[in-house]
């Protein structure tokens, strides 16, 4: 690691890393490993130490899902609710990670949770930045009927920054599920608007189109993999590069 901090500048000065609630399972069937959240906390940390800022929103899939609770009868505006909740249990657990390791981070939440977590302002989330401290942003938009992928898209255009990471469980953006096809293709670059078109399920419509029009660059990669989230901070090739048209 030293190797790669005195050889190699960061490629981005501020980023929004958006965490799949279900990467946070790690080999665990629902829930969070704390094996894993220390892991990412660790490396998130050491980008962090090489200048770069960072603002991270976190899924919560690993404890509920809006759709899926919406899919069983209930109502979808309150198991999005309950999704939200889910966000900010993970959030205040990667913040308690970060902290055991003395590394800087505030939890912003965008529905009220009176003393767990601050409320999102923007320039409150701005100054955190520019102090250094990591920002984790919770509870997606506070809205029913929007995903975490477009709270990502969203923060990461209100805090500036270069690219949003999405960090997953799979490789990259591919052609079909890999869990259930052995020949799906790994793209390595698309253009929003071919998401679109082909309808691959990387990230919601809503998000994808935010950052065409915004012209923000996304890049998909495996978080379970070595140090992925460092090489992406690099600049390096790794998973998918989703440009605007």
């Amino acid at each position: 690691m030293a190797h790669r901090e005195a050889n190699k500048n960061p490629a981005y000065k501020r980023v929004l890393i958006k965490l799949s609630g279900e990467a946070l399972m790690g080999e665990k069937p629902y829930g969070i490993s704390p094996e894993l959240l220390s892991q990412v906390a660790a490396q998130i940390g050491r980008a962090r130490a090489r200048g770069v800022e960072i603002g991270m929103v976190v899924g919560g899939g690993n404890i509920f899902r809006g759709v899926s609770g919406a899919a069983h009868g209930m109502e979808r505006a309150v198991a999005d609710q309950m999704g939200m909740l889910a966000t900010v249990m993970n959030a205040l657990a990667l913040q308690d990670a970060f902290h055991r390791q003395d590394i800087p981070a505030r939890v912003l939440s965008a529905i009220e949770v009176g003393r767990m977590a601050e409320p999102f302002i923007r320039g409150r989330a701005l100054s955190h930045l520019n102090k250094k401290r990591i920002v984790i942003f919770a509870a997606g938009t506070g809205n029913p009927f929007f995903t975490t992928d477009t709270a990502a898209t969203l923060r990461a255009l209100e805090i500036g920054a270069d690219i949003l990471f999405k960090a997953t469980r799979v490789d990259g953006v591919y052609d079909k599920d890999p869990y259930k096809h052995k020949d799906a293709k790994l793209y390595q670059s698309l253009n929003c608007s071919e998401i679109l078109e082909k309808e691959l399920r990387v990230m919601d419509a809503a998000a994808i189109s935010l950052a065409r029009d915004s012209h923000l660059p996304i890049m998909v990669f495996n978080m379970l993999k070595g140090n992925n989230i460092e090489k992406a901070v690099d600049g390096e090739k790794i998973g998918t590069l989703i440009i605007p048209d």
